[in-house]
């Protein structure tokens, strides 16, 4: 369990290092010439705000669920790998948000149309960090 947690533990900050380089690499490269299309702005939004909810679906089904089977099984290696599963998906998503605000970058936006992106992103990833399942 303690080896699960340190591998997702560096994923973590590998990943939120990443969303940092995302955020200097748009500002580093610019935008790209020509206008911006708004509704990619609207539609980036929309899935946006259905990824945060699907992040906290994963949560609850995956990795929350295993947890609480964890404790009562500490050596049940099927729900170690959900719970383990879980959090690498809720990563994945939370890095599937920050990219947006990349691609909002070079696709013609300013960087205060994909700082929400980022910071969304990385805050997630941060707060979403992996526990060692105890009984409550």
């Amino acid at each position: 369990m303690r080896e699960a947690v340190k591998t997702l533990r560096l994923l973590q900050m590998g990943m939120l290092v990443s969303i940092v380089l995302y955020a200097g690499v748009g500002e580093a490269i610019g935008r790209t010439p020509g206008g911006a299309n708004p509704s990619l702005s609207y539609a980036f939004t929309t899935i946006g705000v259905a990824i945060v909810g699907v992040i906290f679906v994963v949560r609850r089904t995956l990795v929350l669920r295993s947890a609480q089977s964890l404790v009562a099984h500490p050596d049940d290696s099927l729900s170690l790998q959900h719970w383990r599963n879980g959090y690498i998906v809720t990563y994945a998503l939370c890095e599937a948000l920050a990219l947006f605000g990349l691609v909002l970058r070079f696709t013609g936006f300013g960087f205060q149309q994909g700082l929400p992106f980022y910071v969304g992103g990385f805050v997630l990833l941060f707060f979403f960090g992996p526990r060692e399942p105890v009984s409550s």
